[in-house]
């Protein structure tokens, strides 16, 4: 590739691979110029440093880190909060240090964790450096002091943009009350420090208030270890994020849980489901969208939230083997990549099916709703078999007709969306064999239940 000329038209930022590089004699600069947004607290005209490489490949990974740190030291200048000018020049200062070719470190880290030497390398680089990039290299831009609530949004808007990609609406406001709920109780416990100043005594406090909730038997231990587990990774993100290496004082607290699922959630027997849930009268006044979600659990173990989010094209009712297809679609995800499956339709769940060739739109990205009624009307009815049982006990009870029926543990895995610890030699089966195994488990029902 020829290198670009100066002063050559560009094209849209994002478009050109080789935007703000110049070839100098074969070595390549970085040169932009500063943004009229910026002209109010940047005087300079343009802005100019070489690369010290000849090599195109590494000039466009250096321009990337360059083109990084100005953009957070202009919005730093331009930010109306005092926090947030901060912390965007304190991550300007460590992209500007990596492609120096150092790790950003403060002047006090600096004067008593780096080496002589590189302590001269620094020196050295930083006389024909120019303002900016000097103070990368001394550290002269102090770590930013956001709080725990502060260091959350900034969490939850930024750092961990990653995790929800894909996630539905639902799901995002669902994951983002999860992580608020562990801040705000930290905040009710230790108020809202710095979160770098956190210390492990105040980690130990938000310990022993989860302690003594779990010893009034108010909450189990999962409860508790979400909270500890979310503020123990808010810290781990945002020091990763901040290039700060300091212990994380949430590190090793947590609570044992026996995580049995057969105790926590019972199955239902086999002649509670044929003979009350399946009862003519039993779920004849749910809305049918509710009651065919839950006739479909019965015969296809399926999750309640896989059922509600069913759309158009996963349902395949004409197929020479009817069956629902659970997968991945863009704007929701799934609860791990094993959960994409088919499932053959047998018995109940195939006439319940009939009537949702495209699923339920009432229930879509509404599970909890779901969850809500269905909860309600087995109380009201008494389709409880225990005061241990919930609407998951369909799901559990499911598996454990398959494993009374003999059923493999490979097939109940596959059918049920859990993950199979061994190398995937084929693709589960045919359709025809699963339903045959389906079959075999199958319950009998009265037509006009559906």
């Amino acid at each position: 590739m020829k290198p670009p000329k100066s002063g050559s038209k560009r094209t849209a930022k994002s478009l050109d691979p080789d935007r703000y590089l110049l070839n100098r004699e074969g070595w390549w600069h970085y040169q932009r110029r500063v943004p009229k947004r910026a002209g109010p607290f940047d005087h300079r005209k343009i802005v100019r440093r070489g690369l010290d490489t000849a090599s195109l490949e590494i000039a466009r990974a250096r321009r990337d880190l360059m083109e990084r740190a100005d953009d957070l030291y202009w919005s730093g200048l331009a930010a109306g909060d005092d926090v947030e000018q901060q912390r965007l020049l304190y991550e300007s200062a460590v992209q500007r240090a990596r492609v120096l070719g150092f790790v950003y470190m403060t002047t006090d880290k600096m004067a008593t964790d780096v080496p002589t030497k590189e302590l001269i390398e620094r020196i050295e680089k930083a006389k024909a450096a120019g303002d900016r990039d000097a103070e990368a290299i001394y550290g002269a831009v102090d770590e930013p002091r956001e709080t725990v609530s502060q260091a959350m949004d900034l969490y939850l808007d930024k750092i961990a943009a990653e995790e929800v990609r894909g996630h539905s609406p639902k799901q995002v406001r669902s994951w983002r009350k999860i992580k608020m709920r562990a801040c705000n109780n930290f905040i009710a416990i230790n108020g809202d420090p710095p979160l770098m100043d956190v210390t492990r005594s105040q980690a130990q406090a938000f310990w022993q208030y989860w302690s003594d909730r779990l010893a009034s038997g108010e909450v189990k231990p999962n409860t508790a270890n979400r909270d500890l587990g979310n503020m123990r990774k808010l810290f781990r993100e945002y020091a990763r994020w901040m290039n700060a290496d300091v212990p994380n004082p949430f590190d090793k607290l947590s609570f044992k849980d026996r995580k049995i699922d057969q105790t926590d959630v019972p199955p239902f027997s086999i002649e509670w489901i044929r003979d009350r849930i399946l009862a003519p009268v039993a779920l004849a006044s749910l809305n049918p969208q509710a009651r065919r979600i839950l006739l479909t659990m019965i015969e296809t173990g399926c999750r309640p939230s896989e059922l509600c989010n069913l759309q158009p094209g996963t349902v395949h009712l004409d197929a020479p083997i009817p069956y629902l297809s659970i997968e991945y679609r863009q704007n929701r995800s799934l609860k791990t990549a094993s959960s994409i499956r088919k499932i053959p339709l047998v018995g109940v769940a195939l006439a319940a099916m009939k009537h949702h060739p495209d699923g339920f739109p009432r229930y879509l990205d509404r599970e909890d709703n779901f969850s809500q009624v269905a909860l309600k009307h087995f109380r009201r009815r008494n389709l409880f078999e225990s005061d241990d049982h919930v609407i998951y006990s369909i799901r559990h009870s499911f598996e454990k007709r398959m494993l009374e029926a003999g059923l493999t543990d490979d097939f109940r895995r596959l059918i049920m969306g859990h993950t199979i610890d061994r190398p995937d030699y084929g693709d589960g089966g045919s359709l025809e064999w699963r339903r045959e195994q389906l079959l075999k488990i199958e319950l009998p029902f009265d037509e006009a239940i559906v």
